[in-house]
């Protein structure tokens, strides 16, 4: 949520800086519903004070021995008024809500200008796109013999989902181990277990609803959602909170399960683990100071490199442009991996700074010299497992169908170099 009070100083400013990512606010509806707002509220605060007013001088004619005939009435006059203005008063409210909810974060000034994904700016490239002598196969035809089971997970649960067995299944949760070990043990984040599922108000706000709800699983006839990642609960812990001094900046980890619908998705990326309905993913969330938000975005794009390097995996970095930006994020660098199965990059962790978008939603502050102030958060992943399982996979074949297991992971394999082909249950 932008900050009314902005909006209510500058609507033209706000309407420039909204259009330059593709969204057009219709300010006059805004402001007039805001000013008749504040204009019944304004009203409503007057006839309280009248009605206690009339309340007291009742009391001192009864004391007296007088007749309240006439203020009695005018207090009922007064609630008559109240009761008739409640109604529009509350679809008011709700109109306004509805109308600064679908308002996405302001885009920073640093963000490129653009409308889509092809005007996206590539700013990095690391590591040497691996060279075959023989044609590269993706990570089903490879993964199929090493463990991966997409006929049994489709048989119990349907299309978009999977099954892993022996050292694959070991190996997915072999980079689960890697990539906590590294954020905590060398990055400074503190690794924090939490729910699966989540309420409304937790996905309202990190920013998912209203707007996504057609992408979320939800709970039947409950008011309670299954994550579609782990940075709805993260940021949540920032609710109604007001941090101290000391406390920030807040660093969280999580590994979860994440579920999410792909309502729009058919036909992109449908075979193998690319883009599933249940996958596992270690995200990264940030509570810091505003003046500190920007340089906590290098840093923590940094901590999600950090991992690839770590597993000698090629990829480069993106920064969206304004019109590819998601609804919470001012700004955004997307790190692509490569994939020799598809020959091209393909996003494996997104890093954005929401600036104060998430804090206003879920009041969270820090106390400052003058006051509170609200915090600034950010969000990354570090990295999407199913899709670094993949690159790996695809990036580390070998003519024989087996895989090499970069050096990184290997404790977590005991001591294994190889994935090699085997059955299910083997």
């Amino acid at each position: 949520m932008i900050d009314l009070r902005l909006l209510r100083e500058d609507p033209e400013g706000v309407a420039a800086h909204l259009k330059r990512r593709g969204y057009i606010l219709d300010i006059e509806c805004l402001l007039a519903c805001d000013r008749e707002l504040r204009a019944l509220e304004t009203d409503k605060q007057e006839r309280a004070a009248e009605r206690n007013s009339l309340s007291r001088k009742i009391g001192e004619q009864k004391r007296q021995g007088g007749d309240a005939a006439e203020l009695l009435a005018e207090v009922e006059r007064l609630d008559r008024v109240n009761t008739s203005a409640a109604e529009r008063l509350g679809a008011l409210t709700g109109e306004r809500r509805a109308l600064l909810d679908d308002i996405p974060n302001l885009p920073a000034d640093e963000a490129p200008e653009g409308a889509d994904e092809s005007a996206n700016v590539e700013v990095e490239r690391w590591g040497e796109i691996p060279e075959f002598d023989f044609e590269p196969r993706d990570h089903i035809d490879l993964g199929t013999p090493l463990g991966l089971d997409l006929a049994s997970a489709s048989a119990m649960s349907g299309a978009r989902f999977s099954v892993m067995w022996g050292a694959l299944a070991q190996l997915h949760r072999a980079l689960i181990q890697h990539m906590i070990a590294l954020h905590t043990g060398r990055h400074g984040y503190t690794e924090v277990y939490v729910p699966s599922i989540v309420s409304s108000a937790a996905l309202y706000g990190s920013g998912k609803l209203p707007k996504f709800a057609e992408d979320l699983f939800r709970l039947h006839e409950r008011d309670l959602y299954l994550i579609p990642t782990a940075e709805v609960a993260l940021a949540h812990i920032g609710a109604d909170r007001i941090f101290a001094e000391g406390e920030l900046p807040l660093k969280m980890v999580s590994h979860t399960p994440c579920y999410r619908s792909e309502a729009g998705s058919y036909g992109r990326d449908t075979r193998g683990v690319i883009r599933q309905h249940q996958f596992e993913k270690v995200e990264l969330v940030q509570w810091v100071r505003a003046d500190e938000s920007a340089q906590a975005l290098d840093e923590l794009r940094g901590h999600a490199e950090a991992v690839l390097r770590s597993l000698e995996l090629p990829y480069r970095v993106v920064e969206l442009c304004c019109g590819d930006l998601g609804t919470s994020a001012a700004r955004t660098f997307d790190l692509e991996v490569w994939m020799p199965g598809q020959s091209a990059y393909r996003e494996i962790s997104s890093c954005s700074n929401c600036t104060d978008f998430q804090a206003r939603r879920l009041r969270a502050r820090r106390r400052g010299d003058s006051g509170t102030e609200l915090l600034h958060s950010l969000n990354g992943s570090g990295l999407a497992v199913g899709r670094t399982l993949v690159a790996l996979i695809e990036n580390g074949q070998r003519t024989d169908g087996s895989v090499s297991i970069p050096e990184a992971l290997r404790p977590w394999m005991d001591g294994r170099e190889l994935l090699e082909p085997e059955g299910p249950g083997d």
